[in-house]
């Protein structure tokens, strides 16, 4: 079949290159397909109708209750007054009842209003607690899911530059070992360059074989997270512009910050109060209660006694208050109460474990920023003087005062060297969005901020 001039023009056109993934487009992926979000807004939703429950405690609580069954009744009543029309009034008059196996029924409806109830109070000063807590916790959970999606970004990239360098390295090594072949067949060159040559090359296979797996175990981790196909995971190495403009705050003001507003600190925080509420709600489990109350019920039971056909009901209607003292539980309430206690020490324990672990954190990442400036400059220079090395090198090799272990040695420099810098450069964003996760300060705009020092 014969193509047309405008058809085959079109097949004679590059394809177009794949879009590249931003640092904000795998992030908005993570956020929706990530299970870990999923379950993190599961538990926000889940904590928040606690304060509905923390609410319900003190409202009135309505039950109905009713039943039927078989019943028997004795009942004698002496010393009673009877009046009847026509009659003259009688008294100390005695009824009898008997029913045998009567059909007995009964309703009744029942309302209660605490008004005094210590237990409770504790109660629902914990939900509300809680709903806090599950506040916080979502808040650390989107923070944590967006720091290892950035991790995971990275990860890719580096691991990606890793293997390109190294199948670079092994194209060059294998031109020059075909080289060094054939000088040698021509008697320019000893047979130890073809040697150093070889064990370079198979060095660098195994390396490439290496490079290769970790390149698929960081893009999976990456295409798991955001749910992309791996040909849509492309992301974007970080540009040269990656250091801060402004000077970094002191290190006393971002431990403050984490101090205050870390969402794990907070978290355990609410956990230690949390676990303070139950001892306060089992030692008030001791104390009076104090209700009002209401109810209104019938009782009806009918059949045949002693006496014949007989039926009695009996309809009452009250409004009070109830008091209640507990008095002894069997030793219960005193075993959760010291449960209670030592559960309320180990939450003091771990909240003190946690500003330790968050302290060091903060420190290690402040560190890290504070010198990323010498750092990345030096391994600049080191690129720029790997370059200029390689440079002499190959013009040396060419007029044969340098052997093709020496070309190769520069080339591998110069590779660790830009390697290097890409690593540095990745670590400087990440410890800026670390530190501000650390303060409980990551969000979009701040990642939005490092998505902009990428290559485009």
């Amino acid at each position: 079949m014969r193509l047309s001039r405008w058809s085959a023009l079109l097949l004679a056109l590059p394809l177009p290159a794949a879009h590249a993934l931003d640092l904000m487009q795998a992030w908005q992926a993570a956020r929706e397909h990530d299970p870990r979000m999923a379950m993190a807004q599961a538990s926000l939703e889940a904590g928040r109708t606690q304060r509905e429950q923390a609410s319900a405690l003190w409202r009135p609580s309505v039950s109905v209750g009713g039943g039927a069954g078989v019943r028997s009744l004795e009942s004698d009543t002496k010393g009673a007054y009877f009046a009847a029309p026509g009659m003259t009034p009688s008294r100390h008059v005695t009824f009898k009842t008997s029913i045998d196996n009567g059909t007995a029924t009964q309703w009744n409806v029942t309302a209660r209003q605490p008004l005094i109830h210590g237990e409770r109070l504790a109660q629902s000063k914990q939900l509300t607690l809680g709903a806090d807590a599950a506040e916080v916790e979502w808040l650390g959970a989107r923070q944590e899911l967006m720091l290892q999606v950035v991790e995971s970004y990275f990860q890719l990239v580096v691991a990606e530059r890793r293997q390109a360098l190294l199948r670079r390295q092994l194209e060059a090594v294998e031109r020059a070992l075909a080289e060094a072949k054939d000088r040698y067949a021509a008697g320019d060159l000893p047979i130890l360059d073809t040697h150093e040559a070889t064990a370079r090359a198979r060095t660098l296979q195994a390396q490439l074989v290496a490079a290769e797996s970790e390149r698929e175990v960081a893009q999976a981790a990456l295409a798991d997270a955001t749910g992309l196909e791996s040909a849509q995971l492309d992301p974007l190495p970080p540009s040269a512009a990656v250091l801060p403009q402004a000077p970094l705050e002191p290190l006393a003001h971002w431990q403050e910050a984490a101090l205050a507003a870390n969402p794990l600190l907070r978290l355990a925080q609410a956990r230690v109060e949390i676990a303070h509420k139950e001892v306060e709600k089992y030692r008030a489990a001791a104390d009076a209660t104090v209700e009002l109350v209401a109810q209104a019920g019938r009782d009806y039971v009918s059949g045949d006694g002693d006496y014949g056909s007989a039926s009695v009901s009996q309809t009452q209607h009250v409004i009070g208050v109830q008091v209640n003292v507990p008095l002894y539980s069997g030793g219960y309430r005193s075993a959760k109460l010291q449960e209670a206690l030592k559960l309320e020490d180990r939450a003091r324990a771990e909240l003190e474990w946690i500003r330790q672990q968050v302290g060091q954190q903060v420190r290690a990442a402040w560190l890290a920023l504070q010198t990323a400036h010498a750092r990345v400059t030096a391994l600049e220079e080191a690129v720029t003087a790997s370059e200029a090395r390689l440079d002499a090198t190959r013009l040396g090799h060419e007029v044969g005062d340098r052997t093709t272990l020496d070309l190769l040695n520069a080339e591998n420099d110069l590779d660790a060297a830009r390697l290097a810098l890409l690593q540095a450069r990745t670590e400087v964003l990440q410890n800026r969005l670390k530190l501000q996760a650390l303060a409980g300060r990551l969000d979009e705009e701040r990642l939005a901020a490092v998505d902009a020092a990428l290559q485009r």
